[in-house]
């Protein structure tokens, strides 16, 4: 599987956007809160996401999967490459992770993200 595929998954989920940070990070977010991020300039792609403690816990037993660097605390995983689970457990954990960041989203943002109004990111005040 290759980062375009991973690419193509994240933005098709609601609301979902996308940023370049931290160097050469591919940030997944929805209402500006990241459930994804890919490491651009590492080889094989890396991806982090959030899942639950229970996940945390199986997760970081599996091969080629670690807690996620700065992220761990609030149980990010690190996958080591793209492939360290099969592509339909990878789309099902980032869907989760997804739903997790959505659930936490203030109420009046959820209401706007429903409603299909989207704030303005960051990034898009930059080119008026």
């Amino acid at each position: 599987m290759d980062i375009e595929i991973l690419r193509r998954y994240c933005l098709s989920l609601p609301h979902a956007t996308e940023d370049i940070q931290w160097g050469n990070n591919l940030l997944f977010r929805i209402g500006n809160k990241m459930f994804a991020i890919a490491a651009l300039d590492q080889t094989p792609t890396t991806v982090s996401f959030k899942c639950t403690p229970e996940e945390f816990a199986e997760l970081i037993e599996r091969e080629g999967i670690i807690p996620a660097p700065y992220l761990a605390r609030n149980k990010w995983v690190l996958l080591e490459s793209l492939d360290a689970v099969p592509w339909t457990e990878l789309k099902r954990l980032i869907r989760d992770s997804h739903t997790m960041v959505a659930a936490r989203l203030p109420k009046k943002l959820r209401a706007e993200l429903s409603a299909g109004k989207q704030r303005t990111h960051h990034n898009s005040r930059n080119r008026r």
